[in-house]
């Protein structure tokens, strides 16, 4: 009886003994990035416990034995006073230029589960028209450059730095805890605005803006964008000096309440596919904290 004839190529979830093709597939997709980039986002996602039975790093296409193409998925479980879900961020979609025809496949192969809200945070220009053919909607249209200690000051208002043994950090949820915690130990501030007996927790990563010459922090986790507006003010301050006055924020439009501008065009839109929409001001658990601004 005659062997049956395996595919041309491949589409499987990506295992540790890819690790090396991916990391050769990547760079040969993003020549600006240095291998340094990529080895260290895969080693994180390879230290980190697996969210049930999702890929630990995402989709390949494999022919040959190589590894031709890569989409690459942070999942991450959300918990909020509501509900939870599962988002995965879609992530660094590059395929050999003899193997394109394959790029749908590795696309579609990566978003088959229902549950799952897909985010996309860096489209190419050239592909926005096919992830909305695809079913992305886009929750944010670009960026708020915003001074938040220009904003309205509110009374009664403590800052701090989070700390998992600290009296505030008792005050948040597990989950909570858990976000600020791991996004501490990627490199990101983690904080806590504490009101009226109240805490409030935010994560905002150093970053730069206009050819890496001008300090500004981005804002990369918030319950909801409406908490950090209305601590604004006292976020800026305890921000001034350790990353600037500065800070991005993920918008529709200009934000009523931040004092800056809006930037689109160049600024890439932000897409999702799924029930839970994601909340401006949320980007934990994606590329920009995995591999870094």
């Amino acid at each position: 009886m005659s062997t049956p004839k395996q595919p041309d190529v491949l589409c499987r979830p990506i295992g540790d003994g890819d690790i090396e093709g991916v990391i050769a597939c990547l760079q040969r997709g993003f020549p600006e990035r240095p291998r340094s980039y990529w080895a260290h986002g895969l080693d994180w996602m390879a230290r980190r416990p697996a969210i049930e039975d999702y890929p630990r790093y995402g989709q390949a296409l494999i022919a040959k034995g190589e590894v031709v193409g890569v989409l690459l998925q942070i999942f991450s479980r959300r918990v909020t006073a509501t509900d939870a879900s599962v988002r995965c961020n879609l992530s660094s979609w590059c395929v050999d230029p003899e193997y394109r025809s394959h790029s749908l496949t590795l696309h579609l192969k990566a978003v088959k589960r229902p549950e799952v809200t897909y985010v996309n945070i860096s489209p190419a220009p050239h592909t926005h028209k096919t992830i909305e053919a695809l079913g992305f909607r886009r929750f944010s249209q670009g960026r708020m450059i915003a001074a938040p200690i220009l904003s309205a000051p509110q009374r009664n208002v403590r800052v701090v730095a989070f700390a998992a043994d600290g009296p505030e950090a008792a005050l948040l949820t597990q989950d909570e805890r858990q976000v600020l915690a791991e996004h501490a130990a990627m490199g990101c501030r983690a904080i806590v605005c504490v009101s009226d007996g109240m805490a409030y927790p935010f994560v905002v990563q150093p970053g730069r803006l206009v050819r890496n010459l001008i300090p500004c922090w981005r804002l990369i986790y918030c319950r909801e964008l409406g908490e950090f507006v209305r601590f604004a003010n006292a976020i800026g301050r305890h921000m001034l000096f350790r990353g600037g006055p500065f800070c991005a924020v993920d918008a529709m439009g200009r934000a009523p309440g931040l004092v800056g501008w809006f930037v689109s065009g160049r600024i890439p839109p932000r897409y999702f596919k799924g029930s839970v929409p994601p909340g401006l001001g949320d980007l934990a658990y994606t590329e920009v904290v995995v591999f870094g601004p």
